[in-house]
């Protein structure tokens, strides 16, 4: 048990049902959700780059922009607070939001958080595709924000829900595709509404209200999950609706699972004060870090600020918008790889993988950088050949975190809690994740001003701490049911010290009871 790995084989069920077009369908729905967070992770930078967008609302940085010489600190071109909050405002927005979708979740089932996310997102987007003053575009990015927290916090749960559990890895991460389509979506807009003038900036923002609509429609034709079916009193609704979605009419052992996690759900009258019990502790310290970390990979910082990046380190400013097209575009095709391989392979192998792989890259980059440049210099304009260089070793790195940290880190902890607090800790997930997306927004130009190339190798170091986190305390849930995924953590050599010593043996005998699992 190397790691604290415990196989499948000792501690799940084999549930009847099949991959059904009704399962593969619904998912395919329910993850179109993702694609409002990746359209704004894409489309900020982007617009950011944008000389008639910087003319417009800060004209203080197009001027620095178009006066800076070579021999100018050219990293600290984009060092504007103001700036970077249009940015980052959305993710405070999206912090409050999830938490507050939490109970609009338990209580009024999970579409109704996809519609409100849509309608607010829609919101927002009017907002901005219409702003003439710095405040609008703020207002529009809070809009956003709250439509994204509400996306966020519901559909990883209602794809982890709906999956059969042996393909659950496989479906829940649709979602990270789709945020990553709506990334590549974004860049492509970017790259061909910058050449439209004056205005392109705002096609770019007002498009924002075309994956809102998706979302909303989506959530208007979607059935709800059996578990809120069953958490709302519905029975027998639920029972017909996971007959429908496993393909076979015997699906009482899963049902009655359903109805029994259901009943100790019923207990917990408090879940935000529940969550913080010794029992869920585990879950618990996974759902803090597991988004903190994902953030921390260095990932965003190339998402949001990719143009602005590129533009920084020597590339022409359609030559970044291109550049970052290209990283869209390996985004989108690599975590087609973590889809194929995540219910194979399982969640720890591709995370430590994808760790050695960001690690390798944030060094590749740094040196490349700072032998161009030299330590403390300033980037001129880049060879083609270097700049080619540049770019394939951060596609590379865009690949590795697109089938291990990017997927993973929603799918994960929206697969191990209980239904009694699943919602309430999903919320924790998405609000930790959306501080530090707020705060790499924010902070990242003022890095980039001050510690220059060597911004990649403190993330670089941050990848290490998370694999080792990953290899010691990170247990392997693929094929595990989703109401059964405790008896993982009552297993593990960490972490079973937080259960019940009779009641961890009682679990461990019945698994191995049972002659196939997922």
């Amino acid at each position: 048990m190397a790691g604290g790995v415990i196989t499948p084989a000792t501690s799940g069920k084999d549930y009847p049902g099949n991959l059904t077009r009704s399962v593969i369908i619904t998912c395919v729905i329910a993850a179109t959700g993702g694609l409002i967070f990746g359209y704004d992770l894409g489309i900020s930078g982007g617009v950011i780059s944008m000389n008639s967008f910087l003319k417009k609302f800060f004209p203080a940085i197009y001027e620095k922009q178009q006066s800076t010489k070579p021999s100018d600190n050219q990293y600290c071109t984009f060092n504007d607070q103001i700036l970077t909050l249009f940015t980052s405002s959305l993710y405070l927005a999206a912090l409050f939001s999830s938490l507050c979708a939490s109970t609009i979740t338990r209580v009024m089932g999970r579409r109704a958080s996809m519609f409100f996310g849509g309608l607010l997102f829609a919101a927002g987007s009017l907002f901005n595709g219409f702003a003439s003053k710095v405040w609008m575009l703020i207002v529009g990015r809070l809009l956003l924000g709250f439509g994204i927290g509400c996306a966020n916090q519901s559909v990883p749960i209602y794809l982890s829900e709906v999956a059969p559990c042996r393909y659950r890895g496989a479906l829940n991460q649709l979602f990270q595709l789709t945020i990553t389509i709506g990334i590549l979506v974004a860049n492509l807009l970017n790259y061909f509404f910058a050449k439209v003038g004056g205005w392109g900036w705002r096609l770019s923002l007002g498009g924002a209200i075309v994956p809102a609509f998706i979302i909303m429609l989506g959530s208007c034709v979607l059935p709800e999950t059996p578990n809120s079916l069953i958490e709302r009193g519905h029975i027998d609704q639920a029972k017909n609706k996971l007959i429908k979605l496993r393909g076979v009419s015997n699906v009482d052992e899963e049902f009655n699972d359903l109805i029994a996690a259901s009943e100790a759900s019923k207990l917990v009258e408090h879940p935000w004060s529940n969550i913080t019990k010794r029992k869920y502790r585990p879950q618990l310290t996974m759902a803090i870090c597991i988004p903190m970390f994902q953030q921390l990979t260095g990932m965003n910082m190339i998402v949001f600020y990719a143009p602005v990046l590129f533009q920084t380190i020597g590339f022409k400013t359609e030559a970044s918008l291109m550049s970052s097209l290209i990283t869209g575009i390996v985004n989108s095709l690599a975590t087609l790889v973590s889809i194929f391989t995540v219910d194979k392979v399982g969640r720890r192998t591709l995370y430590l993988e994808g760790s050695i792989q960001l690690f390798i890259c944030q060094i590749v980059v740094a040196i490349a950088i700072g032998a161009k440049f030299g330590f403390g210099g300033n980037p001129g304009e880049l060879p083609k050949l270097y700049a080619a260089f540049v770019v394939v070793v951060i596609c590379i790195f865009v690949a590795g975190f697109a089938w291990s940290w990017g997927p993973l880190s929603w799918l994960v902890p929206s697969e191990i809690f209980p239904l009694e607090i699943r919602s309430a800790a999903q919320s924790i997930t998405v609000s930790v994740n959306m501080i530090f997306t707020f705060v790499i927004a924010q902070v990242f130009t003022l890095l980039l001003c001050k510690l220059r190339f060597f911004m990649f190798l403190l993330f670089a170091v941050f990848i290490v701490i998370m694999a080792i986190f990953m290899y010691y305390l990170l247990p392997e849930t693929k094929g595990i049911p989703i109401e059964e995924m405790v008896v993982v953590w009552k297993s593990h050599p960490v972490w079973k010290s937080y259960f019940d010593q009779s009641s961890a043996s009682a679990s461990l005998e019945m698994g191995n009871k049972d002659k196939d699992t997922c």
